[in-house]
């Protein structure tokens, strides 16, 4: 007995002695050192509590020697857990991020920031997205003032940005800058824009992060947030459309847990046949599309990484009317009031067509620094296949014309120095290294030579706050091009082009008929860039701009030479070509209140050795005479207008406008630009109903002026058929047009957890016969006629 009491005494007066530690810290912001004032800091299983003071110190008497876990909260920062061993009195310093814009949440980017408030851009939400699930971006792209398409039926859309296109824009996804063969009018961009949650367009050269080559602008594809819970969730999107009579079906699946872990997968299924004009069917316009994405990581706030894997592979059918055999063809084609080729609806996708797989695959990893800021670093492989199949017949039928193989390897590295939040600077690097190969067993001449191609860029950008109502925005980049091209050139052709006088050091062989030549280019390109935001009051802003870019010419500029299948065109590059270099200057007007949000942006552009591909005349080929497009360049000033109003009416009506004016003629010869879009003027009536399952109700107004700036490229050519010469009118553009277009959806609440959204549309309403300029089937039939739509979407 008195040896258990003498046992419990010394056993209570150890936990006496080991229960008199203090544990002290101090809570401050990770940027910048700052104390955090009013957190509130929990022992985790105790009934011990404490809160910062004014120097954000804490303080925690009589503590045991052991293991503790504190839990740190506070309003706009991540909640945090801390483990210590206490084995004496113990003084911490802990950190907070007090900077998060969403609590909780991780944006899963490879920046950290899309866009200043110092740039031209728009956004397109989640929403819209949806809406066009089954269509592409360059359609949903077209929502915005400015930004319009070029089309090769309506499958295959190109956006532009101001006038510009192709290589001129960057397209980012998910980080990841798109290597695709963009270079013909016929190329889209290879993506499916369900992967996105949301879209940015930035107008003109004012994102140097990106490249210093975006003459036109940046796309900005953004994934998903994902937020620290342990959650399970999704949505699936199904489509149908009258027009094609096909559809299309989306699922997405999501999985995050609070130790920030997260897990995605993404697929889409597009189907469609034989597209229809009111009045006939468009022979072969279908389209069969498979896209899939996998997505994991960790992201928490002091470092996290991702993987990421994407796939698409798009079978486009080349309307068959369009493909046409000769010059008389064409000539035909363009005089007749309908396509010379009219069969039946059919799903099958036959020569002309393409197909087109690409993948994307991508890591990266992101740690943040104390008092100084955020490291990432990334690699991503690239790797795009495209066949073009032209119109043949025997054993070569099911052969490609064109067949490419596009590999691109990047890395990149950029530091963000945002400890200072009234002033950050942003510094980083990319290589690139890419390896063209075109396949020689098609039986026909290559068109785009084997090559290689190494880039590397460097880039600083400055954010400085001024004052409450002033931030301004600069940047300066330098990229360095090199190509590393194996070409075979027809002898008479390499004299034709002048290059036996420019270019005779380059050839390395001499086969016959032909050279084999090895030409090397190398570019040196400066970018920079400024801009200006300031509020007059908390309704009017105002933005300036001003952006320096340089383009290295691309492979299909450079290197062209022979008959583009899908195109139905003799295609020829010139290797004299130089880097466009573009000045850019641009204002915006913002105002902005409950009811009226109006925006009213300007721009001027002037583009030193503007590269562009005209029409020259005729050419004979073993299969019949066809157009010679030459890629050319001349100095060319651009300038225009963009215009939005967005108006609410009353509680349940609103009104938007969204206009488009631009502008495009050459310096040098004093003639208009070619494919620069029309005047067009879109006006929408909206009536919500908040309280009957969000009733919406969208009649819209498509107003598209006919073009009457455009440059005289016809020509004289000898018809053998009926041996004459005719003029071959290509440059006269469709007159205008005015389409209607109505949507409506509902949203039922099924559960707590899920939602049924319901949408109808009827675009082209009053089933209108007209033509587009920018769309390269109008040479040969009219555009879409009526379209009923239907979707169904599921969040769950």
């Amino acid at each position: 007995m008195c040896f258990c009491v003498f046992v419990g005494c010394v056993f209570t007066t150890t936990i006496a002695q080991n229960c008199q530690f203090s544990f002290n810290g101090k809570i401050s912001d990770f940027h910048d050192n700052s104390p955090i004032i009013g957190a509130s800091i929990q022992i985790e299983g105790e009934n011990k509590f404490a809160t910062t003071d004014f120097d954000g110190f804490f303080e925690f008497q009589n503590i045991c020697a052991g293991k503790y876990t504190l839990i740190l909260n506070h309003v706009a920062c991540e909640t945090k857990r801390v483990r210590f061993n206490i084995t004496e009195n113990t003084f911490k310093e802990i950190s907070l991020e007090h900077h998060i814009e969403d609590l909780e949440e991780v944006i899963v980017t490879s920046t950290n920031k899309t866009t200043s408030n110092t740039v031209q851009s728009t956004k397109i939400d989640r929403k819209t997205i949806d809406d066009f699930s089954g269509e592409s971006l360059g359609d949903a792209l077209k929502n915005i003032s400015g930004v319009s398409s070029l089309n090769t039926g309506n499958t295959i859309v190109k956006p532009i940005i101001n006038g510009l296109h192709s290589s001129r824009i960057i397209v980012m996804a998910n980080g990841v800058r798109l290597q695709d063969q963009d270079w013909g009018i016929e190329h889209a961009p290879n993506i499916d824009i369900n992967n996105a949650d949301r879209i940015t367009v930035i107008k003109g050269t004012n994102s140097l992060e990106y490249g210093g080559d975006a003459i036109g602008g940046v796309i900005v594809l953004e994934p998903t947030k994902y937020f620290l819970k342990d959650r399970i969730y999704g949505k699936t999107i199904l489509g149908l459309q009258s027009n094609g009579k096909g559809g299309n079906l989306h699922t997405n699946i999501v999985k995050t847990t609070e130790k920030g872990w997260f897990y995605n997968g993404k697929a889409t299924l597009k189907r469609f046949g034989d597209f229809h004009s009111p009045n006939y069917n468009l022979t072969n316009t279908g389209l069969n599309s498979k896209a899939f994405s996998l997505l994991t990581g960790v992201k928490k706030f002091e470092k996290g990484f991702t993987v990421d894997y994407s796939f698409i592979n798009n079978k486009i059918g080349i309307f068959r009317a369009s493909h046409i055999g000769n010059i008389d063809d064409l000539v035909t084609a363009i005089n007749s009031k309908q396509p010379q080729i009219i069969e039946n609806f059919n799903y099958d996708i036959v020569s002309p067509k393409q197909e087109i797989k690409h993948h994307i695959f991508k890591v990266d990893y992101y740690q943040r620094f104390k008092n100084s800021g955020k490291l990432e670093v990334q690699y991503d492989f690239q790797k795009n296949e495209r066949f073009e199949f032209d119109v043949r017949v025997g054993d070569d039928k099911n052969k490609a014309a064109i067949d490419l193989n596009l590999k691109t390897h990047a890395v990149s590295a950029n530091f963000n120095f945002d400890s200072n939040s009234n002033k950050t600077y942003k510094v980083g690097f990319k290589g690139v290294y890419q390896n063209n190969f075109a396949n020689p067993e098609t039986g026909v001449r290559r068109l785009i030579p084997d090559y290689d191609k190494f880039d590397a860029g460097f880039f600083a950008i400055g954010n400085f706050i001024l004052n409450l109502k002033t931030t301004f925005n600069a940047g300066l980049r330098y990229d360095f091009n090199y190509i590393n091209a194996k070409k075979f050139y027809i002898k008479t052709r390499w004299i034709e082009r002048g290059y036996d006088t420019q270019f005779n050091d380059l050839i390395i062989g001499d086969f016959n008929t032909q050279w084999l030549v090895n030409p090397t280019f190398r570019f040196h390109n400066l970018s920079a860039s400024a801009g200006i935001h300031h509020y007059f009051n908390d309704k009017t802003a105002v933005l300036f701009n001003y952006g320096l870019s340089s383009r290295a010419p691309n492979a299909s500029e450079l290197f062209s030479d022979g008959l583009h299948h899908s195109a139905a065109r003799i295609e020829l590059g010139n290797l004299a070509m130089q880097q466009e270099v573009s000045h850019r200057v641009s204002a915006t007007y913002a105002y902005k209140t409950s009811k009226t949000k109006i925006s009213i942006e300007a721009f001027f552009n002037t583009i030193q050795n503007f590269i562009y591909l005209a029409p020259f005349g005729t050419e004979q080929t073993i299969r019949g005479a066809f157009p010679v497009w030459n890629y050319k360049k001349t100095n060319a000033n651009l300038f225009g207008f963009d215009f939005t109003w967005q108006q609410k009416l009353n509680e349940t009506f609103s009104y938007s406008n969204k206009s488009s004016l631009i502008y495009g003629y050459e310096t040098k010869n004093k003639r208009d630009l070619i494919d620069i879009p029309a005047p067009n003027f879109r006006n929408s009536l909206q009536y919500k109903n908040e309280n009957w399952h969000q009733l919406g109700v969208r009649l819209e107004s498509e107003f598209v002026l006919q073009q009457n700036n455009f440059p005289d490229n016809n020509f004289l050519t000898f018809l053998p058929s009926q041996k004459t010469i005719a003029i071959v009118d290509i440059s006269s553009t469709p007159k205008s047009y005015h389409l209607l277009n109505l949507q409506t959806d509902v949203v039922f609440h099924l559960s707590k957890k899920t939602d049924l959204h319901i949408s109808a549309t009827i675009s082209n309403l009053l089933n209108i016969n007209y033509r587009d300029y920018l769309n390269r089937i109008r040479f040969f039939a009219d555009d879409l006629g009526r379209n009923y739509a239907l979707q169904l979407k599921i969040n769950y």
